[in-house]
This record gives structure tokens, sequence and C-alpha cells, in this order.
């Protein structure tokens, strides 16, 4: 039987890319369907992590290029970092292209390698979220909708889960392997191999010395705090390695789309704001092989639940961030008392913000709204709304500019 191919939220925009420009990146999470995207627009695909394809483009990469029909797809590209130079001056000669590179690392940090600034635009496919899931990939972005209409437009589906069922597509994961599949014990084996290949196999990538067994602590220890912010000290302590080695770690994890670190959102207008990150896993279903829990121990610890749905909501806005019209960056707030604070700051670049609580419950309430309301009298205008995230059924107004939201309703239909 033929596979059927799910449409993803950036394929639009990467044909358009690709369309206008001589080279596009697309990166993100091992396993999260960028090859498989990126091949549709592509004549040619080279996957360089088969030797055949490999080895002529380590003795002669640039000849390589230039004897391929395009577009061409030039998949794993970090597994030999010399074909960025290559493709550089071939944008630089207007010699080949489009040309498509697809890898699992983040490119800006190979500071060695990155011969591409400027010549290749980049973008981010993060795993399957539930709107590529439901077939409405070619809806608007979530904050094009919120930015130009506010949260009133937004609406939940009618097939919209309760809290258990949330916990259940938090803990089934985004990666189309996992998101496709029915089979619990399957995704658990699934997610269990991809941990193991990550801090055995694909960490050697960050050309860092690493210690598996360490490592894997390390990210343990971040998954048991992914959605907080947290001394570093409690996390490379917890796998046992210096603070260096756990500086390192992050790095790691994060390059390879593992983990992804919120930086503290800052304004003139407000005093004693916190500079410190807060962690995420990028997928909540690695709580699963990382802590060794499933969706009942989940929903037994209150901790853990809000640490799962908290986590779950941002892995889910985050393609909605990259398919959004104008860029929109994310970051946190917190008072260094800890006495206000806002999980997520969505961010587009003339200044104006959508602010975001998430909260695992079903009946939210003004309470749950009190710092976005502080928030919003300092700001004025800028911030053009605040959402409270909740896991019950309908979008309703709890103060002026702030309104509770259905989980959901980020993948629900459009009313604006």
């Amino acid at each position: 039987m033929a596979i059927v191919y799910r449409e993803r939220l950036l394929d639009r925009v990467l044909a358009d890319l690709i369309a206008d420009f001589p080279a596009v990146m697309l990166v993100g999470p091992r396993a999260s369907g960028k090859t498989t995207s990126a091949a549709r627009l592509a004549k040619t695909v080279v996957r360089l992590d088969r030797e055949r394809d490999a080895k002529p483009f380590r003795d002669d990469p640039d000849e390589v290029l230039r004897s391929l029909d395009a577009p061409m797809l030039i998949d794993e590209w970090q597994l030999v970092p010399d074909v960025l130079g290559a493709v550089k001056r071939a944008v630089d000669e207007n010699a080949v292209g489009p040309i498509l590179l697809t890898g699992s690392v983040r490119a800006e940090l190979l500071s060695a390698t990155w011969a591409a600034t400027g010549r290749v635009v980049r973008l981010t496919q993060w795993g399957m979220c539930e709107r590529e899931l439901a077939g409405r990939a070619d809806d608007p972005s979530f904050f094009d909708v919120v930015f130009d209409s506010g949260a009133e437009a937004l609406s939940s589906p009618a097939d919209a889960p309760a809290l258990r069922g949330y916990v259940e597509l938090a803990m089934r994961g985004m990666y189309p392997a996992v998101a496709l599949d029915s089979a619990d014990s399957t995704r658990r084996r699934w997610l269990g191999s991809y941990i193991d290949q990550l801090v055995m196999r694909d960490a050697s990538l960050a050309n860092e010395d690493r210690d598996p067994v360490r490592l894997r602590k390390y990210a343990a220890a971040v998954a048991a705090n992914t959605a907080g912010v947290v001394e570093h000290k409690t996390l490379y302590d917890a796998a046992g390695v210096s603070r260096v080695t756990g500086a390192a770690y992050d790095n790691v994890l994060e390059l390879l789309f593992a983990m992804e670190r919120l930086p503290a959102w800052h304004s003139n207008r407000l005093n004693r704001l916190t500079r410190s990150p807060k962690r995420y896993l990028t997928d909540a279903a690695l709580m699963r092989p990382l802590l060794g829990v499933d969706d009942r121990a989940v929903l037994r610890d209150g901790d853990l639940l809000g640490r799962a749905i908290d986590t779950f909501v941002v892995s889910q806005l985050r393609p909605e961030a990259e398919a959004a019209l104008s860029p929109v960056r994310f970051s946190h707030l917190r008072q260094d008392n800890g006495t206000r604070e806002v999980d997520l700051i969505a961010e587009r670049d003339d200044g104006r913000l959508i602010a975001i609580e998430i909260k695992a419950t079903a009946a939210p309430s003004s309470d749950d709204a009190r710092h976005l309301v502080w928030l919003r009298d300092r700001l004025g205008a800028q911030m053009v709304c605040g959402i409270v995230f909740h896991t019950g059924p309908r979008v309703f107004r709890i103060a002026e500019g702030i309104h509770a939201v259905p989980i959901a309703a980020i993948w629900g239909p459009r009313s604006g």
C-alpha cells in the first residue's frame, strides 16, 4: 500500500524559498521528517550518510555540485562539513542552484565549519504537530491569527481532548514514526532507541568529549526540570559532572534539538527580572525513556503533569512560530524573587507580543491570569493580548485583553 504524505506547515514556505533563493537549509531534530519534505522538491537527492554519496563530496565537493541536476538535496550535510564551503562558493559564483541542505544539527553552533552566513536561508522543521496530523497544514499560523485578530478568533476542534487526552498526546511524541503509529509498545521502544542513539552516537557531532552514561543522566535531569528555571548546579550535580562539562552537555542537547533554552525577556519598563534561561525538552515524550514514566505516572504526579503539559504546548507552538508570516521569538519572564512569572512571551520584530500562561486545569480562574494582568498594565498596547491555555473545552474572556483558550485551539479551525 502506498504511503500517503502528510502535509507539513513548512511545505509552502520551503517551496517559496527555493524559488527565490539559491540555497535553503532545513534543520531540526533527527527523524522529524526533514528529508521526506525536502525530497519532494528535489530532482537530485544526495545522502551523505551513505559512503557512496559521501566520498565524492569529501574528494571534490565543488565538482560534484556542478555535476548535479537542480533542484538538489544534500541530506545530512554535517557528516561532510566541507560541503558548506562548496555551497558558499557555488552561491557566490551563481554556478548552481537551487540547493537544499538538510541536517540534524544547529548549524550556527558549528562555528569552525559555518561558511554560509548570508548565503543560506535557514528553516527549522520540528516534529509533526497536531495541526499537521489534523490535516490543517494550509490554515494560517496560530500567531498570524492572534496577532492580527486576537484570541477571540480562536476556537477548539469538536474532538478536543480532556486532561488525560492531552497527557496521552504529550507522551505519544511528535516524531512521525511514533505520531503516526497507534501501538504504545512500539512508541516506547522507538523513543528508548532514540535516546540511546542520541547519547551514544549523535552526540559525537558536537565535537565534545562526552560520557554517554553521564550525558544521559544530565538529559534525565533536564527532563525532570523541563519547563522550569533551574539552577545549573542542580543539573550537573545530578549527572555527577563539573560545571564546565555541564555547559558542554547543554550545548550538545541543544545542538541536537533535544533541548531548548528559552532566554529571559527584558524590558526597561520592568525591574528585577531574572536573566536565567528556561530549559525545555523539545518533545515531552522524551520524558518517557529519560525518567521511566508513562501516562499514568504523569497523571499521578502534579509536578510532572504541569511540566508535561507546558512542554507539550510549547512544542506545538514552535512549528506555528516557524510558519508565521512575520518572525516570532520565544522567551520567558520571571522576576528574580520569583513573585511574578509568565510562562512564554511570543514577540514579533516590531516589539508587539503575546503573553502566555499554561495551566493543567479545565477551569482557569482570574488568579491564573494575575501575572498577565500585571504585565498588561505595565506594557499597554505593546502586549497584544494575554492567553491562559487550559484543558477545558471553550474560549472565554478572563479580563480585558486576556482570554482563556483551550490547548486544542492551537490546531483548531480558524475564524479570523
